[in-house]
């Protein structure tokens, strides 16, 4: 069975910009698309009096809100198969259940309602910190969303977790004919010093050897399954979530596997994902490991 992609919509100007990038995503690698709104609205009905105006008149709102959506997705595609859904909940509860059913989760940048002060929207950072599927949060500059850059960026972790970063990086290279490059960041430990370069140059050269290792083991078999795939291997020196979004301004999507830990406020996502989720110039595809 083909899982469909499946984008979250309320109406606003990022979630249209999310249907316009799911379209195009979906028509790459042959996919249905799924449109759902969530509304806790049906759940208050019993409290709604009978001869209330509300009631329907909401209703037909939401009604309309999801058919202009999906018109707009018929526009931009006819080939791609498009339904969509109303759903009685709360949007990241019904969004995570979405995705146990989905090849990947598309949410805009900022929903309705949300404080313009807010780099993120507070349901994509739940939904990419939960899902169980890969979340992509649709953000960036008009040439990232345009996929002008013909250029994906990943962000390669350890090779035990990232495998499953790796297969949906190179899955969208191969969909898009584009280059693939692999970003591995690494850090001098506090005792080296890189002030004196005659000091400082061999232990540089060891971190990139172990650096370089690391992407062999980490790239071997994608490699291997899609040979048509131009990979750049990229070793650098500094923060990976500063590396990666400075690298995100030339690149149509970014990929990160998904670094979770629990906190107070429950699972939350690691440095580097939350930082591309507010900062990086393109599209966040942030992808669970399996295990």
């Amino acid at each position: 069975m083909t899982l469909p992609l499946v984008t979250g919509i309320d109406g606003s100007d990022e979630s249209l910009t999310a249907v316009d990038w799911a379209v195009d995503e979906a028509a790459r690698h042959g996919l249905p698309l799924r449109l759902v709104h969530a509304s806790r609205w049906e759940r208050y009905e019993r409290a709604v009096p009978s001869h209330s105006l509300s009631r329907p008149s909401e209703r037909v709102f939401l009604e309309n809100l999801v058919a202009t959506a999906a018109e707009r997705a018929g526009r931009r595609d006819p080939e791609v198969k498009v339904t969509t859904e109303i759903v009685p909940d709360d949007a990241v509860d019904a969004l995570l259940r979405e995705g146990d059913n989905a090849s990947a989760l598309v949410t805009g940048a900022r929903g309705r309602g949300e404080l313009k002060s807010l780099l993120l929207g507070s349901v994509g950072l739940a939904v990419a910190a939960r899902a169980s599927c890969p979340v992509i949060v649709v953000r960036g500059d008009k040439a990232g969303l345009a996929g002008s850059h013909e250029r994906i960026l990943l962000g390669a972790g350890e090779p035990v977790t990232g495998a499953e970063a790796v297969r949906f990086a190179f899955s969208e290279a191969e969909a898009r004919g584009c280059a693939l490059d692999v970003v591995r960041a690494w850090r001098r430990p506090a005792h080296e010093s890189a002030d004196d370069p005659a000091l400082a140059d061999e232990p540089a050269r060891g971190h990139d050897e172990r650096a370089s290792d690391l992407l062999d083991a980490l790239l071997r078999d994608a490699e291997a399954d899609h040979p048509d795939v131009r990979v750049q291997r990229v070793m650098v020196e500094g923060p990976a979530h500063n590396v990666l979004v400075r690298r995100s301004a030339a690149a149509d999507l970014v990929i990160v596997g998904a670094t979770r830990r629990h906190g107070h406020l429950g699972l939350q996502l690691g440095r580097v994902s939350h930082t591309l989720l507010h900062h990086a110039d393109c599209p966040v595809a942030v992808v669970p490991h399996a295990g």
